[in-house]
């Protein structure tokens, strides 16, 4: 067994441990720079090492203990004084969790017993001898939920909910004055309700929340790796009082329940900054609303991590640091565009560069990026900001979607007088972006001789690390698909993926470089089709594949690239 020093550090424990090369500590030492993450973290995200590889390896090399979330470990007693001991804040922030306590000892589960600050933080707070136990990230989360009972806390606000109501009505808008709905609104029960379901479906990490009415029932779902889940949901009879209460969040008009109404507010969760973009629309049997949460986390933005192979990364690189063209992504609404576009500016941003954009909406804050929200109310269509943003002096260009041949025709003048330009089109793969183009009006040869290169993409679901299992798929399938002979992984189902076996997702591209033959064809104004054949024959990977090569590499499953891409279903 290697020898520890006193200062060795994550990465050198698993260099040591014969886990990663240097080399690929070095790959992950410089995706780390410029984040706040942990380098156990970037090891997992890039698929180098498992969370259960990271807590095995301290185990071993520290002497420490390992517990897992089936080994009864991470249920610590209620009622000995734990919670009180180490605040749930600090218990979320720092990602420890009390196991038990003597005269002048705490035994805690953690992440990363190396964090000397966190571990003298916590003995400075506790007054006593701090003795870790080492966990993954995903099971001690689930723990410390499950102790300090935020999940059970919903659960309770929810159920109160029903006492609530007591029989009164207040889902029937028509016998409701604006007085009495205010007051609904701003009863503590019914904040701390509207309050635990947006920290739960956060803590879910879900992206979406849908509070639904029904004639008799209200439906609650949290939209999880792009899959919608049904929770619990409160009493039929508080939904004018939830919504309502979300209304007053976003400064919207509680009043008027016959129009849609769009807005926004902002929270701080675990030293997080949150963006909530509110939408309301009336249905026939109340307003329904859905609460889009976009998390303010730079790290997010990171080209390594968005699921590029080599080949397409360095296409992709090399393409957005040009200093003029056209690049162009394409896929389905919600198939991960506006993220790979906002990652690519974080990569060329530097103060050397004017970079604007114009959105609908604005859902990240970059810093050094000029951004503005279209509002066509008054005017301010993505081409109209197009043709003032020609005078700002711009030496990049980020457009949310071409939806018009105005907006078209701007993007590739721009393009062919010395702009970056970068937008979106929905289409399903990436030579039906030419035609689309093609079919709006834009001239085939301006189309052919300002397109660098189109992405095409679509997120699939990551199969979970901590329960993934693998499996023989029929010969004739492996043939079919040509998936080689390595293993394949199916979707099983754990505590700390909610049993669903899937946690986060990861992209599939199809990048089509627009060579001389892919160009002469685009001036001819050739069928897709053909444009994808020439393509292939340069070396397009497409969706399909790529999706297969995410399978041979254990990151998804078979069933969920059939479902997201073979069957073109998002």
């Amino acid at each position: 067994m290697p020898i520890l020093k006193l200062g060795d550090k994550l990465g050198e424990i698993l260099v040591k441990a014969g886990l990663i090369s240097v080399d690929q500590l070095a790959k992950a030492l410089e995706s780390q720079h410029g984040t706040t993450k942990r380098i156990g973290e970037i090891l997992v995200e890039l698929g180098m090492v498992s969370e259960l590889d990271i807590a095995a390896a301290l185990s071993k090399q520290l002497s420490v203990p390992y517990a897992s979330a089936a080994s009864g470990l991470l249920n610590p007693p209620k009622g000995q004084g734990l919670e009180q001991l180490v605040p749930t804040e600090f218990a979320r922030q720092h990602l420890v969790l009390p196991l038990s306590r003597t005269i002048n000892s705490l035994t805690v589960a953690c992440v990363n017993p190396l964090d000397l600050l966190t571990m003298d933080n916590l003995s400075r707070l506790t007054g006593c001898d701090i003795h870790p136990v080492v966990t993954t990230k995903a099971d001690l989360e689930v723990a410390i939920s499950t102790f300090y009972g935020e999940d059970t806390m919903l659960q309770e606000a929810i159920g109160h909910s029903y006492q609530l109501s007591n029989g009164e009505d207040l889902a029937t808008e028509e016998v409701l004055n604006l007085d009495r709905l205010k007051e609904a609104a701003q009863e503590a029960p019914v904040i701390r309700l509207v309050d635990l379901i947006i920290r739960q479906a956060i803590k879910q990490r879900a992206s979406d929340i849908h509070i639904e009415p029904f004639r008799e029932r209200l439906s609650l779902r949290y939209r999880i790796d792009g899959v919608l889940h049904e929770i619990s949901p409160p009493a039929r009879a508080l939904h004018a009082a939830i919504i309502s209460r979300i209304k007053i969040l976003c400064k919207l008009d509680i009043a008027e329940k016959r129009l849609p109404q769009d807005g926004g507010f902002m929270m701080g969760m675990e030293g997080l900054s949150i963006d909530f973009r509110v939408s309301v629309i009336p249905t026939i049997y109340g307003e329904k609303v859905v609460v889009r949460i976009l998390k303010k986390i730079p790290e997010l933005l990171d080209l390594q991590q968005l699921g590029f192979d080599e080949r397409e990364l360095g296409l992709f690189q090399s393409v957005i640091h040009d200093p003029y063209g056209l690049l162009l992504l394409t896929g389905p609404t919600g198939s991960g565009k506006t993220t790979t576009l906002y990652a690519a500016l974080s990569a060329i941003k530097t103060p050397k560069k004017n970079i604007l954009t114009i959105e609908d909406p604005v859902e990240y804050r970059l810093d050094g990026v000029n951004q503005v929200q279209i509002k066509p109310s008054i005017g301010l269509t993505f081409a109209a900001g197009l043709r003032s943003f020609l005078r700002q002096d711009p030496d990049v260009i980020m457009v949310g979607e071409v939806r018009d041949l105005e907006t078209a025709e701007i993007c590739v003048q721009a393009a062919l007088t010395g702009h970056m330009v970068f937008s979106t089109v929905h289409t399903n793969d990436a030579p039906s972006a030419v035609t689309r183009l093609l079919d709006i009006g834009v001239a085939p040869y301006l189309v052919s001789s300002t397109i660098s290169l189109i992405v095409a993409q679509r997120l699939v679901r990551r199969l979970c690390d901590q329960c993934r299992e693998s499996y023989e798929p029929s010969p004739a399938l492996r043939e079919r698909l040509a998936l080689g002979t390595g293993p394949i992984y199916r979707a099983k189902g754990c505590e700390p993926c909610s049993g669903t076996g899937y946690r986060g997702r990861v992209g599939a591209y199809e990048v089509m470089e627009i060579n001389e033959q892919v160009r002469e064809l685009v001036t001819k104004g050739a069928a897709a089709h053909l444009i994808k054949d020439a393509a292939i024959r340069n070396g397009l990977v497409t969706l399909e594949q790529g999706g297969l090569r995410k399978v041979q590499q254990g990151l998804t499953s078979l069933e969920e690239v059939e479902s997201v891409i073979l069957m073109g279903r998002t």
